[in-house]
């Protein structure tokens, strides 16, 4: 995992990684990223003291946070 601080600003348009993230979110989540990965960044979270994850609002209008990793520009 990347320690380094996200480029990604909240606003900012992105997608989710499906394979990189399919082995630890629940299935409701997993089949709504394949209908549309896409979110926008809310916010950052901390993850565990050194990394920064990120939440998004997805296309139903709910949040999830993701780690930066798993994202990338839309």
């Amino acid at each position: 995992m990347s320690q380094s601080a996200t480029t990604l600003r909240i606003g900012s348009r992105v997608k989710v990684d499906l394979e990189k993230v399919k082995d630890r979110i629940p299935s409701s989540l997993a089949n709504l990223l394949k209908n549309d990965p896409r979110g926008t960044i809310k916010d950052y979270k901390m993850t565990d003291g050194m990394g920064v994850g990120l939440i998004l609002e997805l296309g139903d209008g709910t949040s999830s946070w993701f780690f930066d990793e798993e994202i990338s520009r839309a």
